[in-house]
């Protein structure tokens, strides 16, 4: 792109922000909402040219309609063939008669949905809700909860960086010089000098071209994959893949496969049977999954997009900053090269000690993104605090990578320890995710109270955030744990499995 057409799109972008922001806001499609389609329009796959075309103008005089599944439209109200308008007249209806619609309608707390929750939920109450337990303090290798001190294995500081002195004064001197928030969009007026700071750190680190920040993980995936396939593509994704690559997958509106975990033979056979009949396709796996704490199959998968000529991304939610012998992820796990994986994204919420997620990927990759992406466009910038906060991590796991060997040291030793007493970790290996399962969910969280009773607290995984009889207690290790708070942990669960069977 040259500077005269850049500088033109940024145009173009600002004045439709500006003038916008508040409409673009309701459309749930995921995708900019210049490539959003008429609904006179046919059901047959839009055009790549047409969508190429469409710039990011237009949106003044247009309303946005969403349907159930978050598909989104532009469109102008239009009338019927008599000449009116079938809004006003709905509104003229309403206002004239009482309609009889049920009141499960119009009162949240008598939707099916809210009524299950509440069933599902009273279940769980009567054996003592283990969630949104309120904690105190910093959560390292132990937690404050109800002024107790437990040993924690609830929350993914994996590198120990959140609570470092050295990132906590890094987000305290950035609060300082730039206030706690940069108050606008970077299309705007919210661009600082660290957010280029660290993306340049991250895409150096990763050995890609260049990085681009979002400010929620959920929403990097949310936003990425929604916005960069549609109609005419075709997305593939891991049967454990997390709900930030699913709700993606569904705001695309592309053709979704689902292949069986890890799976790459299964890939395969649907890529020889599909890839000529789509457009774009995406593959979208994880480096760590972080139910049951196995690693994907990389190499596999790269020779297959590589065959068949697809897009390639990554999730480094939890391997990132963990995986490889000095952090990198997966791709220096297996000795993969960067430029072999079309988009590297990951979260700073975890090795990094802060909040938000990131693409790294190839120069066009990340100029398509920070013109076009409704999550990023549309959003505020990253905070000063939170970007301080991850440069601060990455630095210093730069400079002391024996954080990631001392967590791998922790979390072999975990996963041993649990294997001596008989406990099922399922497919967890070589990473900090240990799972131990323990069948129904009533068992995992009966366990779960049961263990807290040795000061131990730990998260129960239950359905339908896994199989019915795949429920477990999911442990996050960290470098902080030492081996005496491992071994404590472990034999109190052999302990407590062990009554729980009597």
């Amino acid at each position: 792109m040259d500077i005269a057409t850049a500088t033109d799109l940024a145009i173009a972008t600002a004045t439709d922000l500006a003038a916008t922001e508040t409409t673009a806001r309701e459309g749930e499609d995921g995708r900019s909402p210049s490539s959003l389609q008429h609904p006179e329009q046919s059901d047959s796959p839009p055009s790549r040219t047409n969508q190429e075309n469409t710039n990011l103008n237009g949106l003044t005089n247009a309303s946005i309609s969403a349907d159930r599944v978050g598909n989104s439209s532009l469109y102008t109200p239009q009338p019927d063939a008599s000449g009116s308008n079938l809004g006003s007249n709905l509104i003229a209806h309403s206002e004239s008669e009482n309609l009889e619609v049920p009141e499960s309608y119009y009162h949240f707390h008598l939707t099916p949905e809210y009524q299950n929750l509440r069933q599902e939920l009273n279940r769980v109450e009567e054996l003592g809700n283990p969630f949104f337990m309120q904690h105190t303090g910093i959560s390292r290798d132990t937690t404050e909860i109800h002024e107790k001190t437990f040993i924690s294995y609830a929350s993914y500081n994996y590198l120990g960086m959140s609570g470092d002195p050295i990132v906590t004064q890094a987000a305290i001197a950035a609060v300082q010089e730039y206030g706690t928030s940069v108050s606008a969009s970077r299309v705007l007026s919210g661009e600082r000098p660290f957010h280029r700071e660290l993306e340049q750190e991250i895409a150096r680190f990763l050995d890609t071209e260049d990085c681009l920040l979002f400010v929620g993980g959920h929403a990097t995936n949310v936003t990425t994959i929604g916005h960069l396939f549609g109609r005419q593509d075709l997305i593939l994704y891991d049967a454990l893949s997390h709900n930030s690559i699913r709700e993606g997958c569904k705001l695309a509106g592309a053709t979704l496969m689902e292949f069986p975990h890890n799976d790459w033979r299964s890939l395969e056979h649907l890529l020889s049977q599909h890839r000529l009949r789509y457009e774009k396709v995406l593959i979208a796996i994880e480096g760590i999954y972080s139910a049951d704490g196995d690693i994907a199959p990389l190499p596999d998968i790269v020779a297959l997009k590589k065959r068949f000529k697809t897009f390639l991304l990554v999730d480094e939610a939890h391997s990132i900053g963990v995986l490889g012998q000095s952090g990198r992820g997966i791709g220096e796990h297996f000795g993969i090269a960067a430029r072999d994986v079309d988009l590297w994204m990951g979260t700073l919420s975890k090795s990094f000690a802060s909040c938000g997620g990131y693409i790294a990927g190839s120069n066009a990759l990340v100029e398509y993104l920070k013109y076009t992406a409704p999550g990023f466009v549309y959003s505020v910038g990253m905070t000063p605090a939170n970007t301080a906060a991850a440069l601060a991590s990455l630095r210093l796991l730069q400079r002391e990578p024996e954080r990631v060997q001392r967590l791998r040291a922790r979390s072999q030793l975990f996963l041993h320890l649990a294997q001596d007493h008989a406990l099922n970790t399922g497919s967890s290996a070589d990473t900090p995710i240990i799972p131990v399962i323990i069948g129904d969910s009533q068992r995992a969280i009966q366990l779960c109270h049961r263990i807290m009773q040795h000061r131990i607290h730990v998260q129960p995984m239950v359905y339908p955030s896994v199989p019915y009889d795949r429920a477990r207690l999911r442990f996050f290790l960290s470098c902080l744990h030492t081996e005496e708070q491992i071994h404590l942990t472990v034999s109190a669960i052999a302990k407590e499995i062990s009554r729980l069977n009597s």
